[in-house]
């Protein structure tokens, strides 16, 4: 083919603000996770598919398969759709305690 560019399993985008490796971020409607550190404005990998152990909000319970979307505002993970944009699907069930505050994410990509 020769309209191929790459398979876009990570790709270069411009910091929405101050990220380090493994921080999610989002630009528009794409939600990746840094794969190096970056400032406000500069260019950093991002992988957008993959399975990864994301910051959430503590006090949620999740099921294998529950919708996870990104909280712009805290830069956490959460199963709350208002105002926050969907980034893919819990792979393992969480507790819903106060400290349960990792939550293991695999990312669709952008819908």
């Amino acid at each position: 083919m020769k309209n191929y560019v790459q398979p876009g399993s990570t790709i270069s985008l411009s910091a929405p603000y101050a990220v380090t490796s493994g921080d999610g971020l989002l630009v528009g409607s794409i939600f990746g996770i840094a794969a190096g550190d970056a400032d406000l404005n500069d260019p950093v990998e991002a992988a957008l598919t993959g399975v990864f152990d994301l910051t959430k909000v503590g006090s949620q319970a999740w099921t294998v398969g529950a919708k996870v979307y990104w909280d712009d505002t805290n830069k956490r993970t959460t199963s709350v759709a208002t105002s926050n944009t969907l980034i893919g699907v819990a792979t393992e069930a969480v507790a819903g305690g106060a400290g349960d505050t990792i939550g293991r994410v695999r990312l669709n990509a952008s819908f």
